[in-house]
């Protein structure tokens, strides 16, 4: 599967929208539970606080052209889950400057395809983003290459191939509508041929009607040879339309297995050189652990973040009221992102990481986190043996 993030002017309807908060008539009621949402601000939240730091930064107004909030529909595939999309969030954050603040993951969106009847899903995501150099207190400025950069980067955190860059797309999809305007053409010319052969067989001179006149010439009967005619390309037209829906219908569902099959290999192919690497280099697999376990702690603390957000004072209280919450939302972020539970138990292993989540759930709130939304990962290492 091919992935792309382009990220536009964010709409006004944008949460209503992402976060289903009214009924819409493009969507299956029934899957919209599947849905995944995070977040840690309000658009008008983070807009106020946008143009209040643009006016302290730089002393003048937010310009009323700028687009200070953005968002990207990100295709995603049906396994995406929140840790790839903030994974993804994180190297946008450290690489351009864009700091993702609303993540809402869409499985109820799609069609049913016409001749099949199939319900095609559109797996996608929508990521708004906060578009403020922390530098100047102005909209970011990217270059052409940055926005290659981000295609590059998303591919590579939701596993999944580029996109095709733009003159060449374009190209693909003229020549594909060529391809597909000769089939058509081709299609009609056996169809022509098909009805010409049968015209010239001998068994449609029965349908022609004649009678005889007063001199005992034969005459054809236009009227009723016509008639006889009309309902026999009737039925030949019904018959070959069917013929031509079975035989596109095969045709296709053979590509899309063929496609299945031929991805299907390649990642096997990918993962088993990947896990070869892996375990033949202690080295490898040492960072790969660790790479693993700080992915799995950013996800974690973006989710206390966020529950955080919902219920202010569902972390306060005693000791054990707080490891208690803390284990409820680990089980929550293991069970909706596929994560081993003993992952979080090698995360709270680490003093380190246990400080900073301490430290997060005692003093974040959404104003630190908009002056310093990099949560830092590397701090003196603190005696600290239990939570």
């Amino acid at each position: 599967m091919k992935t792309s993030i382009n990220f536009k002017a964010v709409k006004s309807d944008s949460e209503a929208h992402n976060f289903r908060k009214k009924t819409f008539d493009y969507i299956r009621k029934d899957l919209t539970a599947k849905n995944e949402y995070w977040s840690v601000e309000k658009l008008s939240d983070r807009l106020h606080k946008i143009e209040s730091y643009c006016k302290e930064k730089s002393g003048r107004k937010l310009q009323k052209n700028a687009i200070p909030i953005r968002e990207a529909v990100v295709v995603i595939k049906e396994n995406t889950t929140l840790q790839d999309l903030h994974q993804l969030s994180k190297r946008l954050e450290e690489e351009l400057q864009i700091r993702i603040f609303q993540i809402a993951i869409h499985k109820d969106e799609g069609h049913f395809d016409k001749e099949s009847k199939e319900w095609k899903p559109n797996y996608h995501a929508h990521l708004v983003a906060d578009w403020q150099d922390l530098q100047t207190g102005k909209t970011l400025k990217h270059q052409s290459f940055h926005y290659s950069k981000m295609q590059d980067i998303t591919a590579e955190c939701l596993g999944m191939e580029r996109g095709i860059e733009g003159s060449k797309g374009r190209l693909e999809a003229i020549e594909f509508k060529i391809r597909k305007k000769e089939q058509e053409l081709l299609a009609l010319d056996e169809k022509i041929n098909g009805v010409k052969s049968e015209l010239s067989s001998k068994k449609f001179e029965d349908l022609i009607v004649k009678e005889s006149d007063f001199l005992g010439f034969k005459k054809i009967k236009t009227d009723q040879t016509l008639d006889n005619y009309e309902k026999v390309f009737k039925t030949y037209n019904i018959q070959l339309s069917k013929n031509k829906q079975k035989l596109e219908l095969k045709n296709k569902l053979i590509t899309e297995l063929q496609s299945k099959n031929f991805d299907l290999k390649k990642e096997i192919s990918i993962l088993k050189n990947k896990l070869s690497i892996v375990l033949s280099n202690g080295n490898i697999y040492s960072n790969e652990k660790i790479k693993y376990l700080d992915s799995v702690k950013y996800t974690l603390i973006k989710t206390l973040q966020f529950e955080k957000t919902k219920l202010p004072q569902l972390f306060n209280g005693s000791k054990e009221k707080l490891i208690a919450e803390i284990k409820n939302v680990c089980k929550k972020v293991s069970q909706e992102n596929k994560i081993p539970f003993s992952a979080f138990e090698e995360v709270f292993k680490d003093s380190e990481s246990v400080s900073q989540i301490i430290s997060l759930l005692n003093f974040g709130n959404s104003e630190i986190n908009y002056n310093s939304e990099k949560i830092p990962l590397q701090q003196k290492k603190k005696k600290q043996r239990r939570l």
